[in-house]
């Protein structure tokens, strides 16, 4: 299949679910898809598995809750546990005595965390039962870490095997449906241009092969463009031209911030090389942002940088082959 990467086809799956290292950005990141969905008429639902204040955190929010809130025009967000997606299973089911029995008897963590992989197919249920509602037209989902998100969407099909009958089976089978059709599920692969994250990332993406779940893309985050080498003459005589005078510790460290930059760009060229060189997947870099704290308006420039990463890659790149699940190309 040749692929031909734009705005629309970025989000055709339903499901987008965002995995990366630790550390890579990949809530960040979450929420710029969210945000560059939104801007294109999308309502989009961004969902945290794991309780973190990240999202929140990036629009200036409070804390998410179970419920869904709105966090700017076109975006929700919400925090799905499996204690709480439990408790509706429930009550959706006509078994409210069943969940206040276990709310009274504080049992609802021990059920939820009674089997491997209950906890984590009681948050991909819910996720699919909002999926099949159509109340938002994507539905971003902060993944655990890369590690654990392998785990995470291998436990629909760990369950099928191990229980024969029964509401979980049924459920196991229902997301595994969903986890395995691309036009209802992706993944976005996030990382930093790093030899342990590129490693991780090409394992993980070899891994959801397997598995049979897409990968849409890799978003390479935290890339440094070159900077002009200039030495502490030139940059002192810079200053005069621009009608000031640069002490020379202040040029010193000019230079040698230009010289750093210009070294990490030379690695970071490297281990891009070598994740284009073992995925056949679109990858997109997206620059490093010099704050400490992104914010809304960090949030705004990266979704800007993402919309011309895939234009980019639409009008020059060549057209990307990508592997079937079974490893040869489709």
């Amino acid at each position: 299949m040749r692929l031909v990467m734009d705005l629309s086809a970025f989000f055709e799956s339903r499901v987008c679910i965002v995995s990366g290292k630790g550390g890579v950005g990949k809530t960040t990141l979450s929420a710029v898809l969210a945000v560059m969905a939104a801007s294109s008429g999308q309502q989009v639902l961004l969902v945290d598995v794991e309780g973190k204040s990240g999202l929140s955190n990036a629009f200036g929010a409070n804390p998410l809750e179970y419920e869904a809130v709105t966090l700017s025009q076109g975006v929700f967000a919400r925090n799905i546990t499996a204690e709480q997606a439990l408790l509706e299973f429930f009550q959706d089911h006509n078994l409210n005595w069943v969940s206040k029995r276990l709310q009274s008897m504080n049992l609802v963590d021990v059920i939820a965390t009674a089997a491997p992989g209950i906890k984590d197919i009681l948050v991909l249920g819910k996720v699919k039962q909002i999926e099949r509602r159509g109340t938002y037209d994507l539905i971003i989902v902060d993944a655990p870490a890369a590690g654990h998100t392998l785990t995470f969407l291998n436990s629909a099909a760990g369950l099928i095997d191990a229980v024969r009958v029964g509401p979980v089976r049924t459920q196991a089978r229902d997301v595994q449906e969903m986890l395995t059709d691309p036009s209802r599920t992706q993944v976005i692969l996030t990382t930093l241009p790093e030899e342990t994250p590129v490693n991780e990332t090409v394992e993980t993406a070899e891994a959801l092969v397997d598995l049979k779940i897409k990968v849409g893309a890799v978003l390479v985050n935290g890339w440094y463009s070159p900077c002009p080498a200039a030495t502490v003459d030139e940059i002192r005589a810079a200053a005069v031209t621009a009608g000031t005078v640069m002490p020379d510790e202040e040029a010193q460290a000019l230079a040698d911030a230009s010289s750093f930059v210009n070294m990490r760009h030379r690695l970071q060229q490297t281990q891009l090389a070598r994740l284009e060189d073992m995925l056949a997947l679109p990858i997109l870099q997206l620059p490093f942002l010099f704050t400490a704290d992104l914010g809304r308006p960090g949030i705004d420039t990266l979704t800007k940088a993402l919309e011309t990463a895939i234009t980019d890659f639409e009008t020059e790149a060549p057209a990307v082959t990508l592997p079937s699940s079974d490893g040869k190309t489709a």
